[in-house]
Order: C-alpha cells, then sequence, then structure tokens
C-alpha cells in the first residue's frame, strides 16, 4: 500500500512534519543532550569558532578568572546551547539556564542572578526577547557586576545595590539583529555559527551512529548528511528515523538503498527540502505563475500559519536559491522551475515608457 501524510493521526503528522525543522521539541532534547559534543575537541566544523572560543578560555583559565560574556548567534540548530555547555565544562563550573522568553520582569532577572556564585555560567537562550526592564538591569550585571533592587513603590520606593559575584554570560540568538546595540557591546567575545558543509555532517551522522549503536555504512551516512539543511540537529534527527525503518523493513544496517528509502519515504529530497518546502514552491509556480506573491497568500495556499512559512521554510528557500524575497512579495527563481521539473518562463519584456516616473 502507497504511504501518504493521510495516514497518520494528529500526533504522528506533527512529528512528521517536524523533521526538517531546526527548533528541538520535547523528548527530542533528551536524545539530543546525549549526543552532543562534550568539549571543544570533540566539536565537528565551526574551525574558526572553536579556535577563538578556545583561546578565550585558555586566557581565563591562566588568569584564574571567570571569561568575558560570551555572545553566540546564528540559525536554530547548529551548536549554540551545545556550546554554552561546553564553556561552562572547561572552566569547570555550574551551568545555569535560562531564556530570554522566561524572563519578563527584572525582579526575574535579580532572583537569578542573587542566586549566582563566583565562576558560574549563565546561558540565556533566545536573548533578544528579554523584556526591556530585564534589559537595562542586565547592562549593570555584567559590567560592574552588581543590580539595583527597587524596593516600594513611588516616592518611597528604594534601591538596594546588590552585589553579584563575577560571572560569565553566555548568551544566544538566533535574530542578532534584534539586540540593542548597549547588550550586545556588553559582550567580550561575539561569535556566529555558520551552516555546516556536507563533510563535517558526516563525520557527525558517523559519531551519533556509534553513540546510538547503529551500524551504518559511509555511503549512508553521506547520504543523510546531504539531505540534511547544513544543520546537526537536522541531521541527527533524520538519523534516527532511518534508523527505525532499517531496524523495522530492512536489517537494521543503514545502507545507501536504505537511507534514500527511509529519506523518500518521509519526504525529504535529494537536497533537503521537505513536504512543506515543496508545497511552498509548488504553489508559487503553478498556482502563481512564479510571483510575486505575499506571504500571508502563499501561507494560505498551502494551509500552514504565516509565521511557519516565514521561519520554518523560506530561510532555506532562499539561502539555496529557490526563492527570493522582493518589496512585491516572494518569487520563484528559475531553480525552483527547474527543481520541480517544469520549464522556466520567459523572463518578461521590460515595460517601454516616455521616461515619466511612476509608483508600482
Amino acid at each position: 500500500m502507497p504511504f501518504h501524510e493521510d495516514d497518520l493521526d494528529e500526533a504522528e503528522t506533527t512529528h512528521f512534519r517536524s523533521l526538517t525543522a531546526a527548533e528541538a521539541e520535547g523528548d527530542e532534547r533528551a536524545v539530543e543532550a546525549a549526543l552532543r559534543p562534550k568539549s571543544l575537541d570533540e566539536v565537528v566544523g565551526q574551525v574558526r569558532v572553536r579556535d577563538q572560543l578556545g583561546l578565550v578560555l585558555e586566557a581565563a583559565r591562566r588568569r584564574g578568572r571567570a571569561p568575558d560574556h560570551v555572545l553566540l548567534s546564528g540559525p536554530p540548530g547548529l551548536g549554540k546551547t551545545t556550546l554554552a555547555m561546553i564553556i561552562a565544562s572547561e572552566m569547570t563550573a555550574p551551568l545555569r539556564l535560562t531564556s530570554g522568553p522566561a524572563i519578563t520582569h527584572a525582579g526575574d532577572l535579580a532572583a537569578i542572578l542573587s542566586g549566582m556564585n563566583e565562576g558560574d555560567v549563565l546561558f540565556v537562550d533566545e536573548i533578544h526577547r528579554m523584556s526591556r526592564p530585564a534589559e537595562e538591569m542586565l547592562y549593570m550585571a555584567m559590567e560592574d557586576f552588581r543590580v539595583d533592587v527597587i524596593i516600594g513603590k513611588g516616592p518611597g520606593a528604594t534601591a538596594i545595590p546588590l552585589e553579584i559575584p563575577p560571572f560569565t554570560l553566555v548568551g544566544a540568538t538566533t535574530r542578532a539583529g534584534l539586540l540593542p546595540g548597549p547588550l550586545r557591546d556588553r559582550f567580550g567575545f561575539t561569535a556566529h555559527l555558520e551552516y555546516y558543509e556536507p563533510h563535517e555532517l558526516d563525520l557527525i551522522v558517523q559519531r551519533s551512529a556509534a553513540l546510538l549503536d547503529v551500524e551504518v555504512h559511509d555511503d549512508g551516512t553521506a547520504e543523510i548528511a546531504s539531505r540534511s539543511r547544513g544543520t546537526p540537529r537536522i541531521a541527527n534527527r533524520l538519523l534516527r528515523r532511518v534508523r527505525d525503518f532499517a531496524q523495522v523493513r530492512a536489517d537494521g544496517i543503514v545502507t545507501l538503498p536504505v537511507a534514500r528509502a527511509a529519506l523518500d519515504l518521509y519526504e525529504v529530497d535529494d537536497l533537503g527540502l521537505d513536504r512543506l518546502d515543496r508545497a511552498v514552491l509548488d504553489v508559487l509556480c503553478r498556482r502563481f505563475g512564479g510571483g510575486p506573491v505575499g506571504v500571508s497568500t502563499l501561507a494560505v495556499a498551502v494551509g500552514e500559519e504565516r509565521e511557519t512559512v516565514e521561519e520554518v521554510a523560506e530561510p532555506f528557500l532562499v539561502r539555496n536559491g529557490f526563492l527570493a524575497r522582493t518589496p512585491r512579495g516572494r518569487v520563484a527563481t528559475p531553480a525552483a522551475w527547474q527543481h520541480l521539473g517544469l520549464a522556466v518562463p520567459p523572463a518578461p519584456a521590460p515595460l517601454e515608457t516616455d521616461g515619466t516616473l511612476f509608483e508600482e
């Protein structure tokens, strides 16, 4: 019987659609935690960031002081949380984890900072989503290692200075442009994580397969790596699904044919495009003639929320040259037509005008 997404129940469908999403959810985080590198030496790829961060940590160890505050930016799934854990491990310091959306008031941040010990590492994920009052309190904490706690309200309010032992803040953000300048400037070291090359992902898949006790062939891991959108989190997720396929429908060994059959079943094509990516391109090319089309219209046409199309599908399609963002809307590139097996339409002839300027 042919497989179709409609054969899945609601929970399975949600999982099915999230295979190539870079964000981790639910039980996946526990599995991914077991696959994370534990030291800088175990990190694959990100050579420049790894070398720079290694110097920062080694210098701090020799001085016997906490390292400078570190800002890690880049798309989801590239290892920002892993690097934060490695920083704490390399400095043999406790790691405290929180996130920007969880810090809604300055008091939330004050409660976290008041419990810090000297040398602790505080990791704030999605730091650009902190509330403004907490952000302003963080300025003083990062620079002077103290915060002013306000007691009372109105004219009778009193500011009580609270000293904080020297600590290291590690901030992670997927949208560095949303960070205010004063906050960004207080980080002593800033690193931007890049997408991984296929050969780097191949090494990551091989390492993860060994940790998961999965027997794999080199061509099988290479196939998984080539469809992982340059993201280790997606590579590990696809490996687990290929492992399931190999155990149920093959002899448990991940070979090239097994990897291809499994990824085809989950609708992840040769370039890493999934069902949503192809649906966006298909609607854009077949229904709207290649665009331009507004993102809200695209979202309605594929039956997804605007945020899903804008944050999950578009970045990958734009990065790989299938989609272009223009002031008038989204436009399919010739590569998109070719990937769908469609003839590329001829370019429209330029409009002849008398030279008079007009607004579109």
